[in-house]
């Protein structure tokens, strides 16, 4: 089938994008709408002892000026945790108490204190710098280094601890270390990031005062995650009293997958104001109040037997929870990627001890892969430090340790089954593609020209979020059109091209009829887009919806057809699903019987094919594979630089490889440039922000990235009905472990901690004298 499922269709939404027809939420305009600005703190953590805001009230053009008692007249409760975590003594995670707008006191700079709406946005600028807050500042602590001896942030929480969690059999583990041929111990540090979509957020509120309804536009990865926080958590009301909407949305990485005060504060400025208000960060504002991603150290260790054979893991680590706590925070320090960890080597036996800090910073929460790249990363770097230790060859420690086919499904020390793939074969590849067996050759090349070169590798797992349930809903118009209704979103990773594929490719419909409608709650909820679940959840969930359409067709198709009692036949042929009669020359398209249905009355098809569906998916899925990265580093200078990159890939069945390539090539970006480049920085006494712009945080540039030589096999995955893994965090999951990697080998060195900067580089390669 020339669109069907396999083939390289060319992203159909792209048309609109290039051509200026996209529609993001900043594009939208209602009339009388107010603009917003924000009073936000200066400090990292202060009192605040008064605020005055009466003469920005007087100012031109106001319209509203809100504080924290608005917020609570209008009944707001405290930004939501809604992670499911315990600590090892079996309590509940702490909430922290944190409105919409700061009462009493802030905890990191950037917090929202004061809003103002007025007529127009350089008005509400203006009037923002009249609010005058009387702070009192207090001591501070910028950096989780710093946070457990720090000054306490949250009464509640001594020592700044918000969790101490624990998993997996201490006792075995220890026991399995004291009778190790070899132990291994490193130390590795994640960095903190900002995910710096190029369309920041944004937020625009509009209240009915007929029905007492809020409608919330806003740039999100999912609008029926956005409603259910607001009204579970936050207005504490019932979901039919809020309607979300997120129109195209400019790039998300996690980032924009939680609930924000923002969100929160243009509905409650909405009814105050009695005007739409509408609000977009500017990108300083998006470094100081975004959530981050990573912030964690961690020690990990390995026990081995004389052989190389893994006996145990275990690992202590802390993670930096920022201000307060964000809606998954502290889930994405633990389970997330704490499920995985080990990867997929066989470990018998482990245990981790992980604790939460709180700081004087920006909340994190995920950031693309969401806890696995950390765990991958760990492990990858463990593996490594190994070899060299155990005089093992890296790749050859590996394939001891990856389950065979024939062990599959195989449970890890978690329970989690592995069921599809063949790991050794996919290392063994992945170094063959990326000639390994020549690279002593191009080192010396390099070596002529005052380089040091480096060969890395990675072999990861992921771990996506595909359980759950997910509907999808299908629509036939009367002019032979097909709607396809999903609750997952689009940040740009290609949705309308690939799930228009998996319709067509499963009802025979013209992929060309098929639009894919998203991101508004009154069409249908589902759990947005993360944790790379699109493809299989919104996937699966059209496929079960188009066997319903299918189901409905042959009754309605005996009817129109006059069947007679005769058995009516669904197929695909050439492409085209047709309805046939058995015995008889009848037939018809599946757009030809919806659009009879729409233009006939035909008695129990009062909606003629339309047809709703819910996938439940019951386990999670794994893509994987290896990673092989080389670098040539200056020795004068410490400055990195990727000379080959390869990868090989299983995420199962492929949809569309162009946008599994497309996926790949940005997830390997993000991991080169949080490996390399990016680093948010506060300063440990005061906790300001040192990278709030990009003159001080450094994102990668194209003449910063190699050729990105990207390759797949194909081994369905057994819990997914389409047989698809997922891919749209695995790039990341790979990349830093393969480049940190490749780094260590070229200047011989265990690690190195990101981000390898020149400067971190040079210093590591001149040890002590630097």
């Amino acid at each position: 089938m020339k669109f069907g499922i396999g083939q390289s269709v060319r992203r159909t939404e792209d048309i609109r994008f290039v051509t200026g027809h996209g529609q993001y939420t900043d594009d939208l305009r209602f009339d009388g709408e107010g603009f917003v600005a924000f009073h936000r703190s200066p400090h990292g953590h202060a009192r605040i002892r008064a605020i005055n805001i009466d003469v920005a009230k007087a100012a031109p053009g106001v319209i509203a000026v809100l504080t924290h008692e608005d917020v609570e007249a209008a009944g707001v409760q405290p930004m939501p945790c809604g992670a499911p975590l315990q600590n090892r003594d079996g309590t509940r995670v702490k909430q922290t108490p944190k409105l919409p707008l700061a009462k009493g006191k802030v905890t990191f700079i950037g917090e929202t204190v004061v809003m103002v709406v007025a007529k127009t946005y350089a008005q509400a600028v203006d009037a923002a710098e009249l609010v005058d807050v009387d702070y009192e500042p207090l001591d501070a602590v910028g950096t989780l280094a710093s946070a457990p001896n720090g000054p306490q942030i949250w009464a509640d929480n001594p020592g700044n601890e918000s969790f101490d969690w624990e998993i997996g059999d201490r006792a075995a583990t220890d026991a399995a270390f004291a009778s190790a041929a070899h132990t291994i111990s490193l130390d590795v540090v994640q960095n903190r990031v900002n995910a710096t979509p190029m369309e920041t957020r944004n937020a625009i509120g509009l209240y009915d005062n007929a029905s007492g309804q809020y409608t919330l536009y806003t740039g999100a990865q999912g609008s029926g995650n956005v409603r259910g926080a607001l009204a579970r958590f936050v207005f504490k009301s019932e979901e039919k009293n809020f309607r979300v909407v997120t129109k195209d949305v400019g790039g998300g990485f996690g980032m924009k997958g939680f609930l924000y005060p923002e969100q929160v504060l243009v509905l409650v400025a909405a009814k105050v104001a009695g005007c739409p208000v509408r609000w977009s960060s500017d990108r300083t504002e998006g470094f100081l109040s975004d959530d981050h991603g990573r912030d964690m150290m961690t020690t990990g260790e390995l026990a081995l037997d004389k052989d190389g054979k893994i006996l145990a893991m275990r690992i202590k680590g802390t993670a930096n929870m920022g201000g307060y706590l964000s809606l998954y925070a502290p889930f994405i320090a633990t389970m997330a990627g704490g499920r995985i960890f080990g990867g997929l080597y066989r470990i018998p036996t482990f245990h981790a001890a992980v604790k939460g800090y709180f700081s004087n910073s920006a909340p994190v929460d995920a950031y693309r892969g969401a806890g696995r790249p950390e765990a991958a990363y760990l492990m990858e770097r463990l593996m490594d430090v190994a070899a060299r230790k155990t005089g093992i060859d890296r790749v050859e420690l590996r394939k001891r340790n990856l389950p065979t086919p024939e062990e599959l499904p195989y449970k890890n020390w978690f329970g989690l089954a592995f069921d599809s793939g063949n790991f050794p074969h996919m290392l063994e590849e992945g170094v063959r593609r990326a000639d390994m067996a020549g690279f002593a050759a191009r080192k010396a090349a390099s070596a002529k020209r005052g380089k040091k070169r480096g060969l890395g590798i990675a072999y990861y797992v992921e771990i996506t979020a595909a359980v759950g349930s997910e509907p999808a809903a299908v629509k036939f118009t009367e002019n032979g059109g097909v709607e396809v209704y999903v609750g997952t979103q689009s940040n740009g990773q290609g949705h309308e091209t690939a799930f228009a594929q998996v319709l067509a490719d499963k009802l025979g419909v013209p992929f060309e009829s098929i639009t894919i409608k998203q991101g508004d709650t009154n069409w249908v909820n589902g759990g947005g887009t993360g944790g790379s679940r699109s493809l299989n959840m919104s996937g699966a969930a059209i496929r079960i919806t188009a066997d319903e359409v299918i189901r409905k067709g042959k009754v309605a198709a005996g009817q129109v057809m006059q069947a007679g009692g005769n058995e009516v036949a669904f197929d695909i042929v050439e492409g085209i699903g047709r309805f046939t009669v058995a015995n008889t020359d009848r037939t018809m398209t599946v757009g030809e019987l919806a659009v009879t249905l729409k233009r006939e009355s035909v008695p129990g098809f009062e909606n003629g094919l339309d047809s709703e569906g819910v996938f439940n998916g019951e386990a999670p899925t794994f893509p994987n594979g290896c990673h092989v990265c080389e670098v040539e580093v200056d020795q004068d200078t410490g400055k990195v630089d990727i000379v080959a990159y390869k990868v090989l890939d299983d995420f199962g069945k492929i949809i569309n490889p162009m946008l599994v390539a497309g996926q790949v090539h940005g997830g390997v970006v993000q991991g080169l440039g949080q490996a390399l480049l990016e680093n948010i920085v506060y300063d440990d006494d005061s906790g300001q922000l040192l990278t709030a712009s990009f003159t001080d945080y450094a994102m990668p540039r194209a003449d910063d990235m190699p050729d990105i030589e990207f390759a797949y096999e194909e081994y369905p995955c057994k819990t997914n009905p389409m047989g698809a893994k997922g891919c749209g965090e695995a790039g990341t999951v790979g990349a830093m472990p393969a480049v940190m990697s490749a780094i260590a080998d070229a200047i011989d060195v265990d690690h190195i901690d990101m981000p390898a900067t020149p400067e971190r580089v040079w210093r590591a390669m001149h040890g002590k004298a630097a």
